[in-house]
């Protein structure tokens, strides 16, 4: 178990369509959280740009080529870990990876994931989603990162966040920090936003981080916000609210221990 403690912060933007007002809105907040004395910085899923699926797929090659060099030097120039919420990447097929990131305070990328589950629902209302018509689902294999720094980090994205079993194997692989970079619909978000974090967080004994986006986004898209930190007991310790901007806590890895040495549901598991 990691002995350390350090500040965290998670974003909480309104991207759209412009590449490079998303890039800088990013920068400004990731800017505003070094300054802070954040050790680790997470952005939202879909930060570099948030609109409609043929527009995402016609700046997906410019997306994907920019924001891992965006990603490297910020990283690099405020000497921090960078979560790079998700953007989109190209793959052979046609079709588009929903792509995270981790990089270290040198700029080097120390692991990615791609999304897993993809998010085909149907909210009623005219508001239906179907992401896998241009989203390729990831390879099935829980991503970890570890380091003396910050610890042992799970990743995910957004939907995701509805699957338990992801979860349970991530702390099979070690993770004390759950990573959930997101862009929640408001219809959904009302109601199970906060419920869900907080049980990934208690079922797991983990700390929840989990950047979001927030407001309207083109003339028919409304995402939740709320970005916030959970502790390992479900403790809610930073919420963004409503507006862009950043929310902070630390990651404590003593709080980690403690919790699992009080509630050992872990060591318990029957299946």
């Amino acid at each position: 178990m990691f002995s350390s403690s350090y500040k965290a912060a998670v974003i909480q933007m309104n991207s759209r369509t412009n590449l490079d007002a998303n890039l800088e809105q990013a920068y400004n907040f990731i800017e505003e959280a070094a300054e802070q004395g954040a050790k680790i910085v997470g952005l939202p899923e879909n930060f570099s740009f948030l609109g409609g699926l043929s527009m995402r797929m016609k700046q997906a090659d410019e997306i994907a080529e920019r924001v891992p060099e965006f990603l490297s030097q910020t990283a690099s120039e405020f000497s921090i870990y960078l979560m790079g919420g998700s953007y989109p990447v190209p793959t052979s097929d046609n079709k588009l990876y929903n792509h995270s990131t981790l990089y270290n305070p040198q700029g080097k990328e120390l692991v990615s994931y791609n999304k897993i589950h993809l998010f085909d629902v149907d909210l009623g209302n005219n508001e239906s989603y179907r992401e896998s018509d241009y989203v390729e689902s990831g390879a099935l294999n829980p991503t970890v990162y570890e380091d003396e720094n910050i610890g042992s980090w799970g990743l995910t994205v957004c939907y995701d966040l509805r699957f338990p079993e992801l979860y349970r194997k991530l702390m099979e692989k070690g993770s004390h920090v759950l990573s959930i970079p997101s862009a929640f619909t408001y219809t959904t978000g009302k109601d199970h936003w906060r419920l869900l974090l907080r049980a990934r967080a208690i079922e797991n004994t983990a700390y929840v981080f989990a950047p979001a986006q927030t407001g309207t986004h083109g003339s028919d898209r409304r995402t939740w916000g709320h970005a916030m930190i959970v502790d390992p007991w479900g403790n809610v310790i930073a919420d963004a609210g409503t507006e862009p901007g950043v929310a902070y806590a630390e990651i404590d890895h003593k709080k980690i221990k403690e919790v699992r040495s009080q509630i050992p549901s872990l060591e318990h598991r029957r299946l």
